[in-house]
């Protein structure tokens, strides 16, 4: 048995999703959707699913043709597994690593930091809104409250990194 992480759930529910999935069509589906809101290497989605296979929680085998390629699918053990994650209950928080407030609390100008981050958390609410002005009716549950949340989420910081240009001191 090996150590499931957040990445081998993030791989076997993206496998789930899809029924079956090469590496590249992970790394595709992650940035999609889950990658929006939990980041990985794509080293990582690239890894992954052959140590889960190893294990035991996806079956894997080669296309006949072509490049022949890796797919895997879930094995009963990786629908057990997944879904007995589900079913853990978490009280744990979202880890805040953000580069700008970083610099700002290491004494960045604030309104240049501010300029930038604001056009940079524009751009990201205006790509999530289009998202959920496109998407079919009616979306699962759990992707529009993640779609839901990163909109939130996004205006949050268009909302502080304006205050942040507004009260920034004049360094001139």
């Amino acid at each position: 048995m090996i150590r499931l992480t957040p990445t081998s759930y993030v791989v076997l529910g993206l496998v789930e999703s899809s029924g079956e999935a090469t590496p590249y069509e992970l790394k595709q589906q992650l940035a999609a959707g889950v990658g929006n809101f939990w980041s990985l290497q794509h080293a990582q989605v690239y890894g992954e699913p052959e140590r889960l296979a190893g294990a035991g929680y996806l079956e894997e085998h080669r296309e006949e043709g072509g490049r022949r390629r890796k797919r895997y699918r879930l094995t009963d053990s990786g629908r057990e597994a997944l879904a007995a994650w589900r079913e853990e209950n978490t009280s744990a928080l979202s880890e805040l690593r953000d580069p700008g407030l970083l610099k700002l609390y290491f004494g960045a100008d604030p309104h240049t930091l501010a300029v930038a981050q604001l056009a940079a958390h524009r751009e990201k609410l205006a790509e999530y809104e289009r998202i959920a002005a496109a998407e079919p009716d009616p979306i699962s549950f759990g992707p529009r409250m993640a779609l839901e949340a990163g909109i939130g989420h996004e205006r949050e910081w268009v909302e502080f990194w304006e205050r942040v240009a507004e009260e920034a001191p004049n360094r001139a």
